[in-house]
């Protein structure tokens, strides 16, 4: 593959900066919740509310919502088809930073 078919070829929604930070996260564990990863990757509540909203609606990250006693408790996780994309974007990269 050539690079700029590579570079043409990059998946918008993970190589958004935001979004690819979340899946990176995620990609890492097995599931994550909200507040962690509101504090690994440093950005505001709307704004991860907003990417994970994107992220979910591709069908890269399954998002449930739920208590723990009184506390809401929001979980994400990377979907088989969001690793798959995850692990195309990063090979992607590779032909790209290898040319």
């Amino acid at each position: 593959m050539s690079v700029g078919r590579a570079t043409a070829e990059l998946d918008r929604v993970v190589h958004e900066p935001a979004r690819l930070c979340v899946i990176a996260l995620l990609y890492a564990v097995d599931e994550a919740d909200f507040l962690y990863l509101l504090r690994e990757s440093g950005l505001t509540k709307g704004n991860l509310s907003s990417h994970l909203s994107r992220l979910e609606g591709s069908g890269y990250v399954a998002v449930t919502k739920g208590f723990v006693g009184k506390i809401a408790r929001t979980v994400c996780r990377l979907t088989p088809q969001g690793r798959a994309a995850f692990v195309a974007y990063r090979q992607r990269l590779k032909v790209i930073a290898g040319a």
